[in-house]
């Protein structure tokens, strides 16, 4: 009977083996699954699906480097490049190479276009287009126009990307951009960032000027790069920044893709842009002039001068007309009807809605090449006097030794004082009046009578040099 509990206590021991056995051999019979073969960086996912790697994959092979050669003429000392040194001593002038880079944009795979900046390409001897496959081509000026800053290549080539031009009337200050480019000489370098501003004008970059401002990067050398929304379109070209000594703080500036547009078109046909003019000066319309006019809208070009014989003469513009709107397209400053009639070519049609004594109405002038008419007049003759309503100014007939003299039917201002309404107005020595509150002025006897009737505030219609303009005097 002793043996009894010795081997019950070896009976559960051997189950307890049995059991722990049994519970092991399950753990040492499942094993992990096999892992994914992964053979090279190619077929690992992407970090992130926030990225604009997909879209830069089919852009970047698109934007190119482009290289340029000139040979410039120097003199071994410049210490002796004064004219009289030159005479006497005959200096020779030695060969120097010079280069300059920048960036471009394939427009069109099939022939080889490439859009660029007019300066990268400027002087050039040579030019060089280097692909992002390590590509090089000698390229061809096809055609450049320095008023906008654009120039058009042609290279020789096959299996070409291109980018298509966008709507860039459909860009909003906000939307996302990114600039693509060479910067000093690092190639197909991608920066990121928004659409500052739009419409960018009288910065004297440019004779026509509509830029798109951005904060995406822009260094020398992205000159003539691609700017392209998220989707991959392009929408600019670049062209400039604004930053101390040429470094970047966020200003960059972008030739828009409709202008590039038509300017390409034109020197890919003609080698040239062949632009016609209205014939016309204008202005803007600022607030004051809007409440000399008597216009609740402060918005359009005010047109201060029309040029005898010219397209607008001949169509019925006159001075004072207010122009509206291009072809249904709304004006609101002065550039943009001259940025709007630089884009059109010669023979077109423009459709002009003007304001004329608060009366809107619509006029089609035919864009010609500019031929200056003047008409001869004898110029009378006087001795300056003060105006005893325009004070601080004075008036008298146009004298005969003044350039306009013969040209227009006016008053001169003679002198005036500084600390004068006029002056602070914008009133100089040497303009000529020709209207008085929209009163014509051929003397000083009728320049009188116009201000004497005129209230606290007098709007005139001034002549200086080449141009015309309204000021509003208070």
């Amino acid at each position: 009977m002793r043996l009894l509990p010795s081997l019950l206590l070896a009976i559960a021991l051997t189950l307890t083996l049995t059991a722990c056995e049994r519970k092991e051999k399950p753990a040492e019979a499942v094993a992990p699954p096999p892992g994914p073969q992964v053979e090279g960086p190619a077929k690992l996912p992407p970090l992130t699906q926030y990225s604009l790697a997909p879209m830069l994959d089919k852009v970047l092979p698109a934007v190119v480097n482009i290289s340029t050669q000139s040979t410039v003429r120097t003199r071994r000392n410049p210490l002796l490049d004064d004219p009289f040194f030159r005479h006497f001593f005959d200096l020779p002038e030695v060969p120097r190479e010079a280069q300059n880079l920048g960036s471009g944009v394939i427009v069109d795979a099939k022939a080889g276009y490439v859009l660029t900046n007019h300066h990268v390409v400027e002087g050039a001897d040579e030019i060089t287009v280097t692909l992002r496959d390590r590509r090089s081509f000698t390229a061809k000026l096809v055609g450049a126009d320095p008023d906008t800053d654009l120039a058009l290549l042609k290279i020789d080539a096959s299996n070409l990307t291109a980018i298509e031009l966008s709507d860039s009337d459909r860009l909003r200050v906000g939307d996302f951009v990114v600039a693509i480019g060479n910067p000093f000489g690092l190639t197909h370098t991608v920066t990121y960032g928004i659409v500052s501003a739009l419409g960018r004008t009288d910065l004297g970059i440019e004779g026509y000027e509509n830029f798109i401002q951005t904060d995406a990067s822009i260094n020398p050398g992205n000159s003539g790069g691609a700017l392209v929304t998220l989707e991959g379109h392009l929408i600019g070209i670049n062209t400039a920044i604004i930053g101390p000594n040429g470094g970047n703080v966020g200003i960059g500036f972008a030739i828009p893709s409709n202008m590039a547009r038509h300017v390409m078109l034109q020197l890919r046909e003609h080698g040239e842009v062949r632009r016609g003019q209205l014939g016309v000066l204008v202005q803007d319309l600022t607030p004051e002039l809007a409440q000399a006019f008597n216009l609740k809208e402060g918005q359009g070009a005010v047109v201060a001068q029309v040029l005898p014989g010219s397209p607008a003469d001949k169509a019925g513009v006159q001075a004072g007309d207010i122009v509206l709107a291009v072809n249904g397209q709304p004006v609101r400053s002065a550039s943009e009807l001259r940025n709007a009639i630089g884009m059109m070519r010669r023979g077109a049609t423009a459709r002009l809605d003007l304001l004329r004594e608060g009366r809107r109405h619509s006029v089609d002038v035919r864009i010609e090449a500019l031929t200056r008419q003047r008409a001869a007049a004898e110029p009378p003759q006087s001795q300056p006097r003060s105006s005893r309503v325009l004070a601080g100014v004075q008036l008298g007939d146009i004298a005969p030794q003044h350039p306009l003299a013969g040209q227009e039917q006016g008053v001169q201002v003679y002198a005036i004082d500084p600390d004068s309404p006029a002056a602070r107005a914008g009133l100089r020595p040497g303009d000529i009046i020709l209207s008085i509150d929209r009163k014509r002025v051929r003397s000083v006897k009728e320049a009188e009578a116009a201000l004497k009737e005129a209230g606290e505030r007098v709007l005139l219609h001034v002549r200086r040099g080449d141009g015309a303009l309204f000021i509003v005097v208070r």
